[in-house]
């Protein structure tokens, strides 16, 4: 798995974009940014295009009602 790659966190079925390794974890950081996290590398899967692109939309929704209008 390369680093910029999205993957699923089985664990949970959360996406993610592979950031790097870090003390034989795996770091994980959500579509559109936010808060990084560690996951197993047994517990990483291969993320459907339509999956990523699910979730990158969802985070696109949230960041324009975040906006002031």
């Amino acid at each position: 798995m390369n680093v910029g790659a999205y993957v699923i966190d089985v664990r949970d079925g959360r996406i993610g974009q592979v950031m790097g390794r870090e003390g034989g974890y795996v770091q994980l950081r959500p579509p559109g940014g936010g808060r990084e996290w560690d996951c197993p590398p047994e517990a990483v899967g291969e993320a459907q295009a339509g999956e990523v692109l699910r979730e990158r939309v969802r985070e696109l929704n949230r960041q324009a009602q975040a906006r002031p209008r």
